[in-house]
């Protein structure tokens, strides 16, 4: 039982965690711009953990966006785990101009002290 106990508290702290980071200033930067121009574009918060631990990096990602501005699917090409999550949570509401399915290459930087 206790260690049903302290699974349930991790998940709590992460949930915690998640919200808390959504609600920071992120310290991303770098969107590359694609030859299909974002209508909306959200920017992924720095998650809590990776700047504890001072994890920076690039994060890439491909993303296939529907003729009708919706990204269909979004995978990575590269990039640390923890900082990889955050850019695929927030890239999949990001919009885009309408017209035909095209695939963009996006490229995320993350740096704590920027």
């Amino acid at each position: 039982m206790r260690s049903r106990s302290l699974k349930r508290l991790f998940a709590a702290g992460l949930l915690l965690v998640g919200w808390w980071t959504t609600t920071i200033s992120p310290d991303v930067w770098g969107q590359q711009e694609t030859p299909r121009k974002a209508k909306t574009k959200i920017t992924p918060a720095y998650p809590e953990l990776a700047r504890r631990m001072k994890i920076t990096g690039v994060v890439k990602v491909q993303v296939t966006v529907a003729p009708n501005g919706t990204v269909k699917d979004a995978r990575l090409m590269g990039g640390h785990p923890v900082l990889a999550n955050a850019v695929l949570d927030v890239v999949k509401k990001w919009r885009f101009e309408t017209g035909a399915e095209t695939t963009e290459n996006l490229e995320f930087r993350f740096d704590p002290t920027d």
